[in-house]
């Protein structure tokens, strides 16, 4: 057991009879694994106390306890006395390991730092996960500030260039149910408002490219485009952002084509051929 690791609740474990191994069934395994799953999720939520974990697990103290230094031990979790529980550096460690060994981030970096040098711009690569765009990679820019974003983060799709080009290719209906997704109830933007974003991402699927216009943040400006697999379909999105002073109407017409040019060459890596798919580059 890790130093540092309460140990008053631990749940034992009864030996098993002799001459019968103690064995765990498919079911049991999968549950149990699901919960440790869970655990994870949930401190990555922000719940780090015990007590706090079990109740939204719905599972006793003695259990999340058992689960929880099961993950300390493997260094999945930290502990500390008063602070309770938080991520550990393995999940650090694999997060790296993944990223470099994704066919997609090996195929966009050369692409991504080449595109940063030649714009001065912040370049970004992410991807469509569970309905929300989640950044993947990063350039900084070489400007005077620095892009406020992190590999990792979570944005929604209306609000992002990243997220527009990355449903290019949906239905209008589709475009529909991202639209206005995780604003507050008080807050939900006009029907005008919608068929004015609407008609911005019929433009958007014409042209190959989207523009966050700063929906995000209101000094922020984004140029973004798709990238394709063999099979055509989107994969993921390449973007060059930057602030307002940086980013008028005349500059972010001129990006397009860079910004275009970068996806193409990631979606080729990738196996995509020009005419397979919508892809205008």
């Amino acid at each position: 057991m890790p130093a540092g690791v309460p140990t008053d609740s631990v749940e034992a474990t009864k030996p098993a009879p002799r001459g019968r191994p103690r064995t765990v069934g498919a079911g049991e395994g999968a549950q149990t694994l699901m919960r440790g799953l869970d655990v994870l999720e949930a401190i990555a939520d922000g719940t780090t106390d015990l007590a706090a974990l079990a109740a939204r697990l719905g599972t006793t103290r003695t259990t999340t306890h058992r689960l929880a230094a099961a993950l300390v031990a493997r260094r999945y979790l930290n502990f500390a006395s008063g602070d309770g529980y938080s991520l550990g550096p393995k999940l650090l460690e694999l997060g790296f390991q993944t990223r470099h060994s994704m066919p997609l981030h090996q195929a966009a970096r050369a692409h991504l730092a080449r595109l940063a040098e030649r714009t001065l711009d912040t370049v970004q690569l992410g991807i469509l996960d569970e309905g929300v765009v989640f950044y993947i990679d990063k350039v900084p820019g070489q400007r005077r500030f620095e892009i406020r974003s992190n590999m990792g983060d979570r944005h929604h799709v209306w609000a992002t260039g990243l997220g527009k080009a990355l449903v290019l290719d949906m239905t209008e209906d589709q475009w529909n149910g991202f639209f206005g997704k995780g604003r507050p109830d008080d807050a939900r933007p006009s029907e005008a408002a919608r068929q004015e974003w609407l008609a911005q991402m019929r433009t958007y699927a014409r042209n190959g490219v989207a523009f966050d216009l700063g929906e995000t943040e209101a000094e922020l400006r984004c140029v973004a485009a798709p990238i394709r697999d063999a099979s055509g379909a989107i994969v993921a999105a390449v973007s060059v952002s930057s602030i307002t002073q940086y980013m008028q109407p005349e500059r972010m017409t001129d990006l397009s084509h860079d910004v275009r040019e970068t996806a193409a060459a990631i979606s080729a890596a990738l196996g995509w051929r020009k005419g397979v798919g919508t892809a205008s580059a």
